[in-house]
């Protein structure tokens, strides 16, 4: 048997592999029966493209967990994936309302929860709050599975955007829980960041294939887990004692999707829309807008993922709510700048 160390840079290769073997049968399929994205449907984009990229991701993610885990430990968080890779099918195929993706989501959380033992009982001081009984805690990891989930599904609106920011976000996860010897969490965020490496060779500009509801429930559930166990255990190594900076770290990992997300709730409450309603309202819109292009959208929301993160790491030894309060800030001012640029350009 493999060590450890070894296991998890397996995992990452066999997913990419899974993956990038499996896309070019996915698009033959999708395009032989007709499950595309019509054109003209996103906003974004002008050609009839295959949606299924996400079965592709998930079967990465399955096979490269199968060989590298130990399923034992984690057999409940992949019951919890497999619950909205379904959702994310049947959604993709006959459109799902959002009440009814909502459920899905749910009761993958409450799989987690119950079953897999992992939910966030600590905020660690953030407001002031410190442990949390039992049923707040339940409804907490539900909220914040739910946001996180559904702002990735709400940046996969550009070639290569949510996949790329993925990899980015998934590594972070890994590199943390690999320095904190969780070696289970190591494998299944290195295996998600594997299967969407091999995706993006399919779906950078010009893309020849989405990953679609399927992928982006997939990819949020996968990294909500990953986020959960970041709160719930912090940053604590034989030298860092930071078990406190949980909360901080998962919010620049994951900055780009939490606050567009975020910004974009708040602008459409202010102006009596609904939350939740598509929309061209979102920061890649706003860099197309300014005539950035797919693949210029895309890298710079790369950079600024990358620069948030490496911010992150600067603010580890403030406080941590005036730590979470400059993250904040940094990010949102980012987030708003292209839209002050477009109405000054109008």
């Amino acid at each position: 048997m493999p060590s450890p160390e070894y296991n998890i840079l397996f995992a990452l290769i066999t997913s990419f592999l899974v993956t990038y073997v499996a896309i070019p049968k996915v698009i033959f399929f999708a395009q032989q029966f007709r499950l595309t994205d019509l054109a003209g449907k996103r906003a974004s984009h002008s050609l009839v493209t295959p949606i299924f990229g996400g079965i592709a991701i998930f079967s990465g993610v399955l096979f490269s967990l199968l060989f590298w885990a130990e399923l034992e430990d984690i057999q409940f968080l992949i019951t919890s994936f497999l619950i909205v890779f379904f959702v994310g099918v049947i959604d993709d195929l006959l459109n799902l309302t959002p009440f009814k993706k909502l459920v899905g989501q749910i009761i993958a959380v409450l799989v987690v929860i119950y079953l897999g033992d992992l939910e966030i009982d600590n905020m660690h001081g953030v407001l002031g709050v410190k442990g949390l009984p039992q049923w707040i805690s339940g409804l907490f990891t539900i909220f914040v599975v739910i946001v996180i989930t559904n702002g990735f599904n709400l940046i996969d609106g550009v070639d290569g955007l949510a996949g790329g920011v993925g990899v980015i976000s998934a590594s972070c996860f890994g590199l943390i829980s690999v320095l904190m010897g969780q070696n289970d969490m190591a494998i299944i965020a290195f295996s998600l960041a594997g299967a969407l490496l091999g995706f993006l060779k399919y779906n950078f500009h010009p893309a020849r294939i989405f990953m679609g509801d399927t992928g982006s429930l997939v990819v949020g559930m996968v990294l909500s887990v990953l986020a959960i166990n970041l709160i719930k255990h912090g940053l604590v190594t034989e030298t860092i004692k930071l078990s406190n900076r949980g909360p901080l770290l998962a919010m620049g990992i994951l900055a780009i999707p939490l606050f567009d997300s975020l910004r974009v709730f708040i602008v459409r409450a202010s102006k009596g829309k609904r939350p939740l309603r598509p929309g061209r309202d979102h920061i890649h819109h706003a860099l197309l807008d300014l005539g950035f292009g797919h693949k210029k959208t895309t890298l710079t929301l790369y950079f600024t993922s990358i620069a948030l993160i490496i911010g992150t790491y600067f603010l580890l030894e403030l406080n941590v709510n005036l730590s979470i309060a400059i993250l904040a800030f940094i990010s949102y001012s980012l987030l708003i700048l292209p839209f002050y640029l477009l109405r000054r350009k109008k």
